[in-house]
């Protein structure tokens, strides 16, 4: 009967929170701001193809002793029509096969002829065998809380792409949006993975402090190191759009936003050692508790700033070619602003977990302390 309660009061303290984080996003959704222009979709003019056949492929010379094949195919379009276009190979993943679906982009011509571009490969069938693979797999392993930990995934997404790129395409400030938006999410899926139970409510505490701090770490970094937020080509496209988004905040967001799951994993490990070691010796006062929950913390630390920065370089690897091939001094490259916003990335985001563990780690000891003397 106990155990049936606390699942009773944990399911009860989900809904509640959902409650809450969707009552929060429609009222600032519901409130006026000054949308930026979008495009509508009768402005893209791509459409799905299947390739009935290829008529011929020859290749052409794009650097001394390097040929790409160029192939000619039949293309079937969803209202039967066939049509034929030219296709380049960059890979060899990329060559063609009967079978095969694509992208194609129509383009109409001064002449009044339209040109048919292949713009890229089907993917969304193998990508949905892959994340169909994901979730039976995360299911299997990890049992109910896989399920929840799924949940609190798709609703991550929700937030991110209904609630905290639309606020900031519409000209909100981007940092307040992505704090809101981070701490949502975040309460959520502790809540449905974590359950209702003081080391959630210390992880929540833990994660609304962190997510502050690292705000105003970014905003510092970002003004002292004067970056515009137009290192990425990204950015550069977004302001040839005409799209009013103030970049320097957009950078800003997409540093909170990016250390938020190495963020999640810390605090809630370190909330899990503090209540673990109070439990294995309930005679430690919350100053001894905080003391070797610190010694775990160390290493902690140590682990999640290397998978912190091999991520950051992981993802700019393709950049860091670009250099490689092009060599400059490496203070000219280091200088360069899409370096930099890597740079600033790793630091800011390091820093917030490195004052994410002391900070969960002294709320949680003294909470667990409090705890044992009301019970």
């Amino acid at each position: 009967m106990l155990n049936d309660a606390r699942k009773l009061r944990g399911l009860a303290a989900t809904l509640f929170v959902a409650l809450i984080a969707v009552m929060t996003i429609f009222l600032v959704v519901w409130t006026q701001g000054r949308a930026s222009p979008r495009l509508s979709p009768d402005d893209v003019n791509e459409v799905e193809a299947r390739v009935v056949r290829v008529l011929g492929t020859r290749q052409v010379e794009i650097a001394p002793a390097q040929t790409q094949p160029v192939q000619r195919v039949e293309l079937e379009l969803a209202d039967g029509a066939r049509i034929e276009a030219e296709h380049n190979a960059v890979s060899d993943d990329l060559v063609l096969h009967a079978g095969d679906r694509v992208l194609v982009m129509t383009i109409p011509l001064a002449n009044g002829q339209t040109e048919i571009v292949i713009t890229d490969l089907v993917r969304t069938g193998a990508l949905a065998l892959l994340g169909a693979g994901f979730v039976i797999f995360a299911i299997l392993v990890s049992g109910w809380k896989g399920v929840r930990a799924l949940i609190g995934l798709a609703f991550s997404f929700v937030v991110l792409l209904g609630f905290v790129l639309p606020q900031i395409f519409d000209g909100r400030d981007p940092v307040v949006i992505s704090i809101i938006g981070a701490f949502l999410l975040l309460a959520a899926t502790l809540y449905l993975t974590q359950g209702w139970s003081l080391k959630t409510h210390v992880a929540l505490a833990g994660v609304f402090v962190s997510l502050i701090l690292t705000g105003a770490l970014a905003t510092i970094a970002i003004g002292f190191t004067r970056l515009s937020g137009y290192g990425a080509e990204e950015s550069m496209f977004l302001s040839s759009a005409n799209v009013a988004i103030n970049m320097r905040g957009l950078l800003l967001a997409g540093m909170i936003v990016g250390a938020l799951g190495v963020l999640d994993d810390v605090i809630v490990s370190q909330a899990s050692a503090v209540m673990e070691l109070a439990d294995a010796n309930p005679a430690l006062g919350w100053r001894e508790l905080y003391r070797r929950a610190m010694n775990i913390g160390h290493d902690h630390i140590a682990a999640t700033i290397n998978t912190l920065v091999l991520a950051y370089v992981g993802a700019a690897m393709p950049l860091w070619m670009v250099f490689q091939l092009y060599p400059e001094p490496w203070t000219l490259t280091l200088n360069r602003e899409m370096i930099a916003e890597e740079i600033v990335r790793t630091l800011v985001g390091s820093l917030g977990l490195i004052a994410a563990v002391p900070i969960t780690t002294v709320i949680a000891s003294v909470a667990r302390i409090k705890t044992r003397r009301v019970v």
